[in-house]
Parts: structure tokens; C-alpha cells; sequence
């Protein structure tokens, strides 16, 4: 029997669980200096913790499904000054959740006064009924400081309602936000509501909504999108009036359910999330023994102007993650031109840095999880002329699985998106990790997500160029060290 985390395609610095099925990140919270992540595990919540966003301990489900129903998405909240009067006077943990019961979805919540050892359902659940729709789940509470209260954003079908409280038990209706906005493809799910600065001003900041979106045919399966606008603690409002521009939050098929963590110290400053590898179009379809899904690497956000003007959600990993850097290959002012170089380099768990120029060059970028042959290999690219840039697992291994639907699918596919670059230089940042590759375009402007399931063998990793040429002028690969001992 092969050991434990060390399993063909298990991911080496990305949190996966030790056994079964992870989905939708959870209850994300930092308190008394441990980070929370629960997660979504067969309608309950699964468990782990961290102390640096990198290093995880796995612990016991931490809810479980009782009378109500199943434990479905939600969030976790710091009451520091007890307004739920659940902790006599001292801060301790609410989770906000949605049960879920032959087809009825409400929310309720539950409290730690352990430090989330162990937690107590509230008497009086569910806090919120299911006000008679369909599609009534996955609350994000945070709070808004404006007003002196608690404000919960919960998705309705392809919308989104607000509700606000003074205590967590005890919720009023506000508003609601979606008709005619952005993608309407599919029901909005995992919602999050949080403030970013935009170009490092403090001083200028914006509200971003962000929305999950669930398995269908116009997106070719689950995606995300964001909305940058204005919050006055009861509305949200669009800066784009005609709400017809669609921000994707991520252009691989694998970032879904993402959701900031609540309470990180203001003198840290950031802002972090991170999401689920997976897409409902095949969410557990992989060939992965004795478990299924797992999470993206922490992601800190910011709002930035783009080349093209635009104000856009930038990601870029956390710096915590280059404590794990171990062996590195350093190379400088390397051409290539129309014939793949390969690096003298072999991996499968690694980060690299590749800064490049070109003049002429019709494609460029990196091969990375190369056979020997050049067969099989995950492509990342871009092209100058129509200014895109691409990951490409066409011939990146496994690819002939099951979908959701019980029929066969190739998941083989090109990912690209639009981006413009400046003096024809272009930053790519990936983190390729066993079955996952994670690809931030010119520190985090553009990001993709993308699992895929190479061959015994490909390690290889090669620098292209064709009609044309380009410079690399620094490539810096690390090997990353296993965060399971």
C-alpha cells in the first residue's frame, strides 16, 4: 500500500484530506493565531488548521449533520465583543451555515467557546427560514463597521440577498443584487463581499463581490466572477451601471467556491482567500486514492489598474510559501527560437519564475511536465499578436474520465484569456504541484487553475519560442519541499 500523502498525483504543498472528498472551502477564520479552514466533506465540515497558511494539521469533523439537515457552506466569524452574547462576555467563534433538508435550504449557526474544538448548534436555528425559494445557501457574514453591524450575504438562485444583524441570531433583510448582472449562466453560489485597496492607495478603496457559478453548458462547467462596486452596509451597487461586463475570476476550469478569510489582523493587512481545485462539471472524476479534491495555494488579493485601464482583482501567492523553497536553477539571458531548450531540471513539485521579451515571436512560454519525447507536456503561452495568454493540458496525460452526469468527457482542453503586456515583456509565475499547475500572469493580473494527471516519468521542463524569438531573461525554478512530514 503506498504512504499516506505520498500517493500518485497527491499534491505536496497544497492541502488536500488525508482521506475521502474536499470540496467547498469553509468557515475560513483566523483566531488567537491559528488559521481555520474547514471544508466542505459529504454535507459536513471537515477540519484542519494552520499557523502559517502552509504547514496543515488535519483534525476531526468539526460539524455534523443532525435533525435540521446536512451542514452545507458557510463561514466562521471572531464575536469579539460577544454581540451574540454566547461567550459571557468574551470573544470566541460563530459558524453561519446552511442546513439543508429534502430540498429545503435555510441558515443557522453554531458556536466554539473552544477555540474550535468542539461546537454547540444554536437552540434557536435556523436564524433565517428559507424565505420559499429554491436556492438559499452558503452565507459569508462579515462586519461592517459604517453601520455596527453584521451584514450576511447569501446566494439566491442567480442572485444574492443581504441581511444584517446586531447580534448573529437575529437577521433583517436589506437588499438584493443580480438581475441582469454579469454571467447569468448558471445559480450564484459561495458568495464573499470584502473591501480591497485599489493600486496600494489605502485611502481609495472599493467593495468587490465575488460569486461562485454553478456546472453548465455556456461556461462548459463551473466558473467564477466578481463585481467591483460600492457597499453602504445594506446595498450593493455595480460601477458598471449597465452590469453587462463579466470580470471571470479565474481562466483555468479548476478555482471555484473561493472565500477571503474573516479576521486577519489588521497589522498583517491582507486580504486572503483561496478555493477549491475542482469544477462540478467532474468534481471528483480525477484518479486520485484514497482521496478527492483539495485546495488552491493562499492567495493575497489586491485591486489594480490594468494596462487596458480596466480595475481589476489581481492574485499573488502568499510569501509564506517560499519558506519551502529548497534546490533552485538560476539561468539568465537564454534564447529560444523556433526549437524548445530543455533545462537541465526534473520535478514535479516545484515554483518558477520566468521573465521574458520578444521582438517577432508568434508564441512563447514554458513546457512544463515533460515526457522524455515531447509527447506529453502542459503548455503555457502566450501570443503577442492577439495578445493571449493560454495553459493548454491537451496532451498533459489522463484525460478520458467521467462527468457529473455519468458520461464520458475529455478533459483535455486549451484555457486562454486576454491580456495586454507592456514593452513586450511578459512575468509568468506558475506553481506546479503533481496534479495541479497554478499560473499568476504579470504578478497576479491574470491567473489560472488547472488540474491535469501526467504520466509516471514526465518531469521534464523546456522553454519555446516559435516564429520568432525570445529572451528569457531570468528563469528561477525552486523545488518546494513536501508540507507532509
Amino acid at each position: 500500500m503506498t504512504e499516506l500523502f505520498k500517493e500518485p498525483f497527491r499534491p505536496q504543498y497544497h492541502l488536500t484530506p488525508p482521506h475521502g472528498p474536499m470540496s467547498d472551502p469553509n468557515g475560513m477564520v483566523f483566531f488567537e493565531g491559528v488559521y481555520y479552514q474547514f471544508y466542505q466533506f459529504t454535507g459536513r465540515w471537515g477540519h484542519a488548521v494552520s499557523r502559517d497558511l502552509v504547514h496543515w494539521e488535519h483534525l476531526p469533523l468539526a460539524l455534523d449533520a443532525d435533525e435540521l439537515g446536512d451542514i452545507w457552506s458557510g463561514c466562521c466569524v471572531v464575536d469579539k465583543q460577544d454581540s451574540s452574547s454566547l461567550f459571557g462576555g468574551a470573544a470566541g467563534l460563530v459558524a453561519i451555515f446552511t442546513h439543508y433538508k429534502e430540498g429545503l435550504q435555510s441558515q443557522s449557526i453554531a458556536y466554539s467557546r473552544d477555540n474550535g474544538s468542539s461546537w454547540t448548534k444554536y437552540a434557536g436555528n435556523p436564524v433565517i427560514p428559507n424565505p420559499g425559494v429554491r436556492d438559499f445557501r452558503d452565507p459569508k457574514v462579515l462586519w461592517h463597521e459604517p453601520s455596527g453591524k453584521w451584514v450576511m450575504v447569501v446566494s439566491v438562485d442567480k442572485r444574492v440577498h443581504f441581511y444584517s444583524s446586531g447580534n448573529l441570531t437575529e437577521w433583517r433583510f436589506e437588499s438584493e443584487f443580480g438581475e441582469g448582472q454579469g454571467s447569468q449562466a448558471a445559480v450564484w453560489e459561495c458568495p464573499d463581499l470584502f473591501q480591497l485597496p485599489v493600486d496600494g492607495d489605502s485611502g481609495h478603496r472599493k467593495w468587490v463581490l465575488h460569486v461562485s457559478i454553478g456546472d453548465n453548458e455556456e461556461t462548459d462547467g463551473s466558473t467564477a466572477q466578481y463585481f467591483i462596486g460600492e457597499f453602504d452596509g445594506r446595498r450593493f451597487v455595480n460601477d458598471d451601471a449597465s452590469g453587462g461586463h463579466i470580470r471571470w475570476t479565474d481562466y483555468g476550469q479548476d478555482f471555484y467556491a473561493a472565500v477571503t478569510y474573516s479576521d486577519i489582523p489588521q497589522e498583517d493587512g491582507r486580504t486572503i482567500w483561496l478555493g477549491w481545485t475542482s469544477n462540478w462539471k467532474y468534481p471528483f472524476a480525477g484518479p486520485t486514492e484514497p482521496w478527492k479534491g483539495g485546495m488552491s495555494i493562499p492567495r493575497a488579493l489586491d485591486l489594480r489598474t490594468a494596462a487596458d485601464g480596466a480595475i481589476k482583482i489581481c492574485q499573488q501567492p502568499i510569501d509564506e510559501l517560499e519558506q519551502l523553497r529548497t534546490e533552485a536553477l538560476r539561468l539568465t539571458f537564454v534564447e529560444a527560437a523556433d526549437q524548445a531548450v530543455k533545462l537541465d531540471f526534473q520535478g514535479t513539485s516545484y515554483e518558477l519564475i520566468a521573465t521574458i521579451e520578444w521582438e517577432d515571436a508568434d508564441m512563447i512560454g514554458l513546457r512544463v511536465l515533460c515526457s522524455d519525447t515531447g509527447s506529453e507536456a502542459t503548455v503555457i503561452g502566450y501570443e503577442p499578436a492577439n495578445q493571449t495568454v493560454f495553459v493548454d493540458r491537451m496532451q498533459a496525460g489522463k484525460s478520458d474520465f467521467i462527468n457529473r452526469g455519468g458520461e464520458p468527457f475529455h478533459f483535455g482542453k486549451r484555457f486562454a484569456a486576454p491580456h495586454q503586456t507592456a514593452h513586450n515583456r511578459i512575468k509568468l509565475h506558475a506553481f506546479v504541484d503533481e496534479s495541479v499547475v497554478e499560473l499568476f500572469v504579470d504578478d497576479g493580473e491574470t491567473v489560472f487553475t488547472t488540474l491535469l494527471y501526467p504520466s509516471p516519468g514526465s518531469h521534464g521542463l523546456e522553454l519555446f519560442a516559435s516564429g520568432g524569438t525570445a529572451l528569457f531573461r531570468t528563469v528561477d525554478v525552486y523545488k518546494l519541499q513536501s508540507i507532509w512530514k
